[in-house]
């Protein structure tokens, strides 16, 4: 049996055995509203996000994920409005997951200097299992690998639908920004066979800042530094994101390290109307030889306001 099969069973061991992650983004910005509520119209003016990211693809079990999203502020309704859906397939779609969510965030101005976004998030999830491609022991042969008919049978009808409710809070001066978020606070059960299995609160906070390197030296005033820091916990999962982007005129870089498990690589390229990036996670732990890392794109339409709204201040995070 070859170590890619042997890693393949595995990730399906985990996937029945324990209860499952969220799909993660590791162009964490490029889709706001994902990543917390609260930004839902964080920027004033009407956006579309488009995500897509192939996780180990050298791995016959890779985790293939795709994301839209669309938000806006509405001065009528004080806040910002988004609706998003995303399609998650593992182990070449023996697993697949579909979402779609709506979005309200609440935008205060506490005074001149510092606004609060309060955001909710209604969501509706699909899940579908194919039980045609699992593969069990009672189909290994120790010398030709999988070469038996399993005596398993399925067990329930393979599909499950659930209503999930999230949360979130951002806090924002000109400079400097935090988040807290909290998905799946209503704990909806996931399972797609007999049995309950509860889907476990997913925690994220996020902080970073937008340094202006201008002023002085010999930098262009249209260069900026944005370090960032992102935490996120799922039942027991840790992920500690540590990083910051470079961006000068319309290209940025970014270089991230998350938990001793990969180095994240990015480029991107923004105009006023359009933004395009490219990410690569470099995979430091024990798969990094045989998973080919993960490779992920966003693209970014910035639509016209119809008026800017007086004293609506955006948020100055990054955009990948």
């Amino acid at each position: 049996m070859t170590l890619k099969n042997l890693l393949l069973l595995g990730l399906l061991y985990i996937s029945f055995q324990s209860a499952a992650q969220d799909p993660t983004f590791t162009q964490f910005y490029s889709n706001p509203v994902y990543l917390n509520p609260a930004l839902a119209g964080s920027s004033g003016c009407p956006r579309i996000a488009l995500n897509y990211r192939n996780q180990w693809p050298q791995l016959s079990g890779n985790f293939v994920t795709y994301a839209a999203a669309y938000d806006t502020y509405a001065k009528n309704i004080s806040g910002g409005v988004g609706i998003m859906a995303m399609h998650d397939q593992q182990g070449q779609g023996t697993i697949q997951t579909s979402m779609v969510a709506g979005t309200y965030s609440y935008y205060l101005k506490v005074n001149r200097k510092f606004r609060i976004m309060l955001g909710a998030q209604a969501a509706y999830f699909q899940k579908y299992l194919d039980w045609s491609k699992l593969t069990f022991g009672d189909m290994i042969d120790p010398r030709r690998g999988f070469i038996y008919q399993t005596g398993d049978v399925p067990r329930g009808n393979g599909s499950h639908g659930f209503f999930d409710v999230s949360a979130g809070l951002v806090g924002f001066s000109k400079n400097f920004y935090f988040g807290l978020a909290a998905h799946h606070l209503n704990r909806p059960d996931e399972s797609m066979i007999l049995g309950d299995s509860k889907l476990p609160i997913r925690l994220t906070g996020h902080m970073g800042a937008t340094i202006p390197l201008g002023q002085r030296g010999r930098y262009s005033s249209s260069t900026t530094l944005m370090p960032n820091v992102i935490y996120q916990y799922q039942n027991g999962f840790q992920q500690f994101n540590i990083g910051a982007y470079l961006k000068y005129e319309a290209f940025t870089i970014g270089a991230w390290y998350r938990n001793r498990d990969a180095f994240i690589l990015s480029l991107g390229l923004t105009t006023e109307k359009f933004r395009i990036g490219y990410s690569y996670d470099l995979t430091v732990s024990q798969l990094g030889g045989v998973s080919g890392g993960s490779h992920e794109i966003s693209m970014g339409f910035n639509l016209k306001c119809k008026k800017r709204v007086k004293d609506f201040r955006s948020i100055s995070c990054p955009s990948f």
